[in-house]
């Protein structure tokens, strides 16, 4: 019996956890952190559904906390298998989960020391040394070609365009006759189509099953190109005169607005001002980049008639804490690019703290926020924000550019899956309740597809 448990991201966006079981054997594909509602945070500290020492492998699409974040606590319970990703991903993963680690026992030493926990004392949910362990067990894949994770599983690679090494993961299941392999395609996360940066999303094979993300399953992007939403808030935000503070993730969203500015700055469409990537995540995974400059596309900077490149002596990296602090120091205009990208917590919460109550500073929101997080409060136009236990007040304008979010929409969606045939079942996963209902009956009602919106916890057994 082949069955599929939804541990993650079913009915909302974050936490991925698809766990395969064909007979005895497990796989697990993505292991993320639940984020944003502390309804969803607390799901972080529950022992695993599945006992972690009985799971042979893990396919991890890309390194995004919401798919990786969780991998050092189940090694920490128990799992030993191997780790199987992408190159880019496994080079991403050693900055992003030692990031992680530290954040959470900064969080939690910053709690205890201002007594605004009501865990006595607050504890991190894994260590670096939790980390150390995780990054031996991963094993590297190109695109393309297959690999067995365990007995009688075979997957394979394709380029998901989200981010830098993405994937989406083509799946096979041997019959136990001679009939044909069970196919099962998990989407990972689907990226936009000209995404600045990053290639397009390659068409997925035919398949049995299909696990789609709907994280904007419910409605489309507006046709904008980022370029021209990007020149406009800077142009707004020079105007004010003050600082444009950009909540951004560290890896990939960082990088695509460096190429994006520089582009805008060399084609003479903005003003120079400074640049600060104030993240030290952020400055190593420019090198992570660069290294790996074959999956880039600047198609972008060619079309502007410009030549630029995420090396530039213009835009100011700062890693350490001193560095960081001294960007206060700044008057006039300027953009901080800051993580993390939904304002959970990092550098970014320093600068609201003390830019926030200004009315000259701008923030801009340039990556989808999950409900509960600080990025959805200021969306949502809330007059006070809490940070570090206490309420700042939101005198600075706040925008949005949703041309940079890295989620293909409902029509890219369907423009990526093409003539794909009918799987015998969609199964709508990362997106919120309405967004998954959306794109199942935008599915049904276009294509005559067999769809369901799993629940947390659900397994569904597989027809061969």
């Amino acid at each position: 019996m082949t069955t599929i448990s939804f541990l993650g991201a079913a009915g909302v966006v974050s936490g991925s956890r698809h766990l395969l079981t064909a007979g005895r054997r497990k796989v697990l594909v993505d292991c993320g952190l639940f984020q944003g509602e502390k309804r969803l945070r607390d799901r972080n500290w529950a022992p695993f559904p599945v006992r972690a020492e009985t799971i042979d492998a893990i396919v991890l699409t890309h390194g995004h906390i919401d798919h990786s974040g969780f991998l050092p606590r189940l090694v920490r319970e128990g799992f030993s298998g191997a780790i199987w990703t992408t190159a880019a991903t496994a080079d991403l993963l050693g900055l992003l989960l030692y990031d992680s680690a530290k954040c959470q026992s900064e969080d939690a030493e910053y709690a205890n020391r201002k007594g605004y926990s009501r865990h006595q004392p607050a504890l991190p949910l894994y260590e670096e040394r939790d980390v150390q362990r995780t990054l031996r067990l991963l094993r590297t894949m190109p695109r393309l070609e297959w690999f067995t994770p365990t007995e009688g599983v075979r997957c394979r690679f394709h380029d998901a365009g989200h981010m830098l090494g993405s994937s989406f993961v083509e799946t096979e299941v041997a019959a136990a006759d001679e009939r044909a392999p069970l196919r099962i395609v998990f989407s990972g996360d689907i990226g936009r189509f000209s995404a600045p940066l990053y290639h397009d999303p390659v068409p997925p094979p035919p398949c049995d099953y299909l696990l789609l993300e709907s994280t904007y399953g419910d409605r489309d992007h507006p046709s904008s190109r980022p370029l021209d939403e990007l020149e406009g808030v800077v142009k707004e935000a020079i105007a004010r005169g003050g600082v444009l503070l950009v909540a951004s993730f560290a890896v990939g969203r960082a990088q695509q607005l460096v190429y994006l500015l520089r582009t805008l700055m060399a084609a003479g469409r903005v003003p120079d001002v400074p640049i600060w990537v104030d993240s030290p995540m952020a400055v190593d995974a420019m090198e992570v980049f660069r290294r790996h400059g074959q999956e880039h596309d600047f198609t972008e900077a060619q079309a502007e008639g410009v030549i630029t490149s995420l090396v530039s002596p213009f835009v100011r990296l700062s890693r350490t804490a001193a560095e960081s602090k001294s960007i206060n120091d700044h008057r006039g205009p300027g953009i901080v690019i800051a993580s993390s990208g939904m304002m959970n917590g990092g550098r970014i919460l320093h600068h609201l703290a003390r830019r926030l109550p200004d009315p000259r500073t701008t923030v801009l929101v340039a990556g989808f926020q999950a409900a509960g997080t600080r990025g959805r409060t200021l969306l949502d136009g809330a007059k006070e924000l809490r940070i570090h236990g206490r309420d700042v007040p939101v005198a600075a304008a706040v925008r949005r550019i949703d041309a940079l979010s890295g989620h293909a929409d409902r029509r890219e969606l369907d423009r990526w899956l093409g003539a794909l045939p009918a799987p015998r079942r969609t199964f709508l996963v990362h997106g919120e309740p309405a967004a998954a209902r959306g794109m199942a009956e935008m599915l049904r009602t276009s294509r005559g597809w067999a769809t369901h919106v799993p629940t947390l916890g659900e397994t569904v057994e597989l027809e061969t």
